[in-house]
């Protein structure tokens, strides 16, 4: 995507900047309502407009095919990115029971328009754009309240993401330490989703630092370390090759969990559980550090027998059980993944927001060492969607995660002043879902806790 939403869905990745809840549209003179939602205008008769009138459209009317009719409407670099279940299922999460219906266009232009919309719970602004061929080849939703302006208004949002949320906005010293600007249960070990991936990348540096592995080293894509999406690497013939630096641009950039299992067994479940060991104050929650496919069997094959026959084992036991057992029972079917959430707070990779922003300033530190400076393009391809203003900051770091029940965010800044700023936000809601338009709310809370540090 040429912009990305709130990272959500399976272990999740990128996918479109959700948004967050905002005042009920209140209606005007003639203006149409659908249910409780106002509609005030159609869409403009532009390539944009059209497509923005079938997006609208399909989120309440659902076509018989709609990977085939993604397909039709998205460009193919979109779709390289994101696949069309993904986006599927990503914008499904926005458009609540009753779909998403327009508001009004507050610009437009023949490939280009901003739209505010809104479903049941929130209202969102659009960003679209599409391509010389008239598709989709950008997408952004953001929330369309007005963003706090204090700390104190900030933390009183954060409450209506999720039962369980951790907020910690910290400037890394020259010295490479984290220091805490604002922090809500900054400490406290959280569910990471795919944020688990820069310890990975963390590992690889370190075996790069040592001279065991190199950027453009061949890794051999094999049937048991495929994993499900997100990602694309699950889809390529056994025995295809892929670099190392391609690979961990894949696992970071669009958060494929098939280049994180071959980037780890490339450097070895203990360097990773060592680099857990260095940035993470709760360490021994990740041992046996899990790879994706592990994460997803234990979840989603012959539940729970499996994951509860693991969560009764100790460390050395669970990791023979991962050996023994996990790793020579096949991957489930992407369509027995539920969508409600298991064993979150049992079943995952863990760290505090204090912990990811260790990580993310030792990361930094990494990359201006000879021969790691890779890292620093991996981890800025995508930035998320965050959207900062790249004359104030012009490096911008991004990753996060999800499963059911778990979204997190985490992003490193650094400003023209050379300072750099860490924000991450971990939800955890282990009976209920945690919607877009709530991971929404904390992208845009993140977007605002970089206005009130600049």
């Amino acid at each position: 995507m040429r912009w990305f939403a709130a990272v959500s869905v399976g272990l999740l990745a990128i996918v479109m900047t959700a948004c967050g809840a905002g005042p009920p549209a209140s209606g005007g003179a003639g203006s149409p309502v659908v249910g409780r939602l106002l509609v005030a205008q159609s869409p403009p008769p532009t390539p944009a407009g059209e497509q923005l009138a079938w997006l609208l459209d399909a989120t309440v009317h659902p076509p018989a095919d709609e990977e085939r009719a993604v397909v039709t409407h998205f460009d193919s670099s979109f779709l390289r990115q994101i696949s069309a279940r993904q986006l599927i299922t990503d914008v499904a999460e926005l458009d609540g029971p009753t779909g998403m219906h327009l508001v009004r266009v507050t610009q437009e232009g023949p490939s280009t328009l901003v739209a505010v919309v809104r479903e049941t719970r929130a209202e969102m602004t659009v960003t679209l754009s599409v391509d010389g061929a008239g598709q989709i080849d950008g997408l952004l939703f953001r929330s369309a309240s007005p963003p706090p302006t204090s700390w104190a208004a900030l933390g009183r949002q954060l409450s209506s993401v999720a039962p369980e949320v951790s907020f910690a906005a910290s400037q890394v010293t020259s010295s490479g330490l984290c220091q805490p600007v604002y922090s809500v249960s900054g400490g406290t070990p959280r569910p990471l989703g795919s944020m688990f991936k820069l310890f990975v990348l963390g590992a690889l540096a370190e075996g790069v630092q040592a001279h065991q592995v190199s950027w453009n080293q061949p890794i051999v894509i094999k049937h048991d370390l495929k994993s499900l999406p997100s990602g694309i690497l699950q889809h390529e013939p056994d025995g295809t090759t892929v670099s190392v630096d391609q690979a961990a641009s894949d696992m970071i950039s669009i958060s494929d969990n098939t280049a994180a299992n071959l980037l780890m067994s490339l450097v070895g479940r203990p360097a990773v559980e060592r680099q857990v060991g260095q940035w993470s104050s709760t360490a021994s929650l990740d041992v046996p550090f899990l790879t994706t496919r592990e994460f997803f069997i234990l979840k989603y094959v012959d539940y729970p027998v499996l994951a509860d026959r693991y969560v009764g084992l100790d460390p050395v036991q669970r990791s023979t059980y991962l050996t023994g057992t996990i790793d020579h029972t096949p991957l489930p079917s992407i369509h027995a993944v539920s969508p409600e959430p298991r064993d979150i707070g049992t079943i995952e990779w863990f760290a505090s927001a204090n912990d990811i922003c260790r990580a993310f300033a030792g990361l930094s530190g990494l990359s201006t060492q000879p021969g790691l400076s890779p890292l620093s393009t991996v981890l800025s391809i995508n930035d998320g969607g965050l959207g900062l203003d790249p004359t104030t900051w012009p490096t911008v770091w991004f990753k996060g995660g999800s499963e059911p029940g778990v979204s997190t965010l985490g992003y490193l800044a650094r400003d023209g002043q050379g300072r750099t700023f860490v924000v991450t936000a971990l939800a955890e809601s282990p009976r209920r879902p945690i919607d877009g338009a709530s991971t929404l709310v904390l992208h845009d809370l993140i977007r605002s806790a970089f206005n009130l540090l600049g």
